[in-house]
């Protein structure tokens, strides 16, 4: 499940398209800085997609997810004459999205999270479920994925937010070990890490559909 969903050909390092697209974000930022307010809309436009779709997989809620969305480029908006180029604009805007969120789910614990060491690994197997996995034109299908969808996110939020937080940004987003750990400000060993074990409770949280 895990495998067919990753995005491929990620490095641990940034691709030469993503060097590109720093390159062309920097001039942006400069535009902004000397002064054309108007040009940060591009960068608006650029990335509040991919942060809205990044957001929502941490917190399973849409409103949620705009509301933050917004608040991390008016951050952003706000700093960005303190934005000197060490990072990329990108690894930047995703820094402060992330850090918001967090914040945010930190502040509103209404859900519930297992510990790895608490997967029931004997959770019995739906054979109905399996049945119209393997009946690709079924009508059951539709029902499938559909279920299949829930039972995923329902094992995202037993994820810890750190955990949740990387296979989000790896699995669904397509970052790289090294770009994650500058998002998360974090080794990427500590990335590594943290992809093997969010990886071992979804699998086992998703074993009935994979089997």
């Amino acid at each position: 499940m895990l495998d067919a969903v990753k995005v491929p050909s990620k490095t641990l390092v940034a691709s030469p398209e993503r060097l590109q697209e720093a390159d062309q974000d920097s001039v942006i930022v400069k535009q902004v800085q000397a002064g054309d307010v108007a040009a940060f809309d591009r960068l608006i436009i650029k990335y509040r997609e991919r942060l809205y779709g990044v957001i929502y997989h941490m917190t399973s809620n849409r409103e949620d997810a705009s509301d933050l969305t917004q608040d991390a480029f008016i951050k952003a908006f706000q700093a960005i004459n303190r934005f000197q180029g060490q990072a990329s604009f990108f690894t930047w805007i995703y820094r402060i999205a992330i850090n918001s969120t967090l914040s945010h789910l930190r502040k509103n614990k209404f859900k519930s999270f297992l510990s790895l060491d608490t997967v029931n690994s004997e959770e019995p197997v739906s054979q109905e479920l399996i049945s119209a996995l393997t009946d690709k034109t079924g009508a059951d299908r539709d029902t499938f994925v559909h279920e299949l969808q829930e039972k995923l996110n329902e094992a995202m939020q037993k994820l810890s937010i750190k955990h949740r937080t990387v296979i989000t940004l790896f699995e669904i987003d397509g970052l790289s070990h090294q770009e994650i750990a500058e998002v998360m400000d974090c080794s990427v060993g500590t990335v590594r890490s943290r992809l093997h074990y969010a990886k071992q409770l979804l699998q086992a949280e998703m074993k009935a559909y994979i089997s």
